[in-house]
């Protein structure tokens, strides 16, 4: 079968390295790709968001499944349209992806189905907002209502950062038209972690927990980003806790879609708080998070194409679980200083060959560009290292040492992935499968 995806990231590198180990995957297309997974997928100089091109390509190659990356296509109804034209596509349809393409959209169906989540207002007034915000208590969390890459979210301590907040949204357009509206919420005290999980819509499978890092800097400090990096398995689910997860939080948020007329099929990333009184949401994704994909990819035992047509079929209901391999696995994403504001790009990275040969490393490609014989940085976040092997603490701890024979101008990058870990009284001891 071929196989085309869609995107050019860290996420699409993983999901295409993962395609490739199943044996019934000849040849495997990117659209656009990018330069580090041309081992693994042939690029194809189309946009992510020309869906027609993308349509039109899948049709005259014979593309047995296109598996969607980025969240902009699944918004603009890529999925709609190639199942308009009878092209097999992996991901949910555009009524469906309001679930992460409205912030609003998505805290309606918690509300109204007693989802846990934090409490919140919604807002298309500048002045409104700030009125609600004299006499709010704090800390508060405030939103682009629509996409903004993952960075859209902004804690506020105080009423001059969510004044400050609310103004670089709305009236400085700091993410365009996502800012027209704002979602304002209390702020969730707790562990975070993503759960991945598979539904045709009828059944609702949670695969494999995960932790991402969102903020620029150390101790979470800065401005979000599209994500520093990741581990997974979260030693704090086990399987009660994600047993709770998927009583409380999965199967009604899949009655909630279908009680509402709405069809999910796909991947639901949801983010989640752990609070004191239990999981709550923070937000969802209607796709593979990113860089999560880039710890979740190796874990997966089961081959992602089965996995992605059974659930394109309603088949999910005869799989009691999705294989996973018994391991842990951490990723930090190497970036270029001033992401995720202005950055410089073209310098040339050092060091890459020198990590080829260590079995228990991957490298994934963000944004990379290869001239000459040599990888050149290309946008904000460069390249993704992950490691897989046993022992959380232990994996981050090699990641790191993986980073010190890897070198470009203006690098910068987390130094504390995992560092809640240490509030663990044995961080290995429990694992979600």
């Amino acid at each position: 079968m071929k196989v085309l995806i869609v995107g050019s990231g860290g996420r699409e590198h993983a999901l295409a390295w993962k395609l490739f180990q199943s044996e019934r995957v000849e040849k495997i297309y990117a659209a656009p790709g990018n330069d580090g997974m041309s081992d693994l997928a042939e690029s194809v100089a189309i946009a992510a968001d020309d869906i027609p091109a993308l349509a039109d390509f899948a049709d005259q190659h014979k593309i047995g499944m296109t598996v969607v990356g980025p969240e902009e296509p699944l918004l603009a109804g890529i999925v709609d349209y190639f199942v308009e034209r009878n092209l097999p596509i992996f991901g949910p349809k555009k009524q469906a992806a309001l679930l992460e393409g409205s912030k609003a959209f998505a805290k309606q169906i918690l509300k109204k189905y007693k989802i846990p989540t934090a409490e919140y207002q919604v807002f298309t007034d500048h002045d409104l907002a700030l009125n609600y915000l004299e006499n709010a208590s704090y800390p508060l969390v405030i939103k682009a209502n629509g996409l903004a890459g993952g960075k859209g979210s902004i804690v506020a301590a105080n009423y001059q950062a969510a004044e400050t907040a609310v103004a670089r949204l709305m009236e400085d357009k700091a993410f365009g038209d996502a800012g027209d509206r704002i979602v304002i919420e209390d702020f969730l005290s707790g562990e975070e972690l993503s759960i991945l999980a598979l539904t045709d819509g009828q059944t609702i499978l949670p695969v494999i927990s995960s932790r991402d890092h969102k903020a620029v800097f150390e101790g979470d400090e800065g401005p979000n980003t599209g994500g520093m990096g990741a581990y997974a398995p979260s030693p704090y689910v086990d399987k009660k806790l994600m047993d709770q997860i998927a009583r409380e939080i999965l199967r009604p948020t899949l009655h909630a879609l279908n009680s509402e007329g709405i069809d999910y099929r796909g991947v639901m990333h949801i983010g989640m708080i752990l609070t004191s009184n239990g999981p709550a949401v923070i937000d969802f994704n209607a796709r593979f998070g990113d860089p999560e994909t880039q710890v979740v990819m190796p874990l997966l035992a089961d081959d992602l194409l089965k996995l992605m047509e059974m659930t394109n079929n309603v088949e999910l209901k005869y799989l009691t679980e999705v294989k996973l391999n018994n391991k842990e696995a951490a990723c930090v994403v190497l970036c270029s200083a001033g992401y995720p504001f202005a950055y410089q790009t073209g310098h040339e990275i050092n060091g890459i060959n020198n990590l080829l040969n260590y079995d228990d490393l991957i490298i994934f490609h963000a944004h990379s560009r290869y001239e000459n014989n040599k990888f050149y940085t290309d946008g904000g976040r460069v390249l993704g290292l992950t490691v897989v092997g046993s022992g959380i603490l232990e994996v981050i701890d090699k990641v790191y040492n993986y980073i010190e024979e890897i070198d470009f101008e203006d690098m910068h990058y987390r130094t504390d992935i995992g560092f809640t870990l240490s509030e663990l009284p044995n961080s290995d001891s429990d694992k979600n499968d």
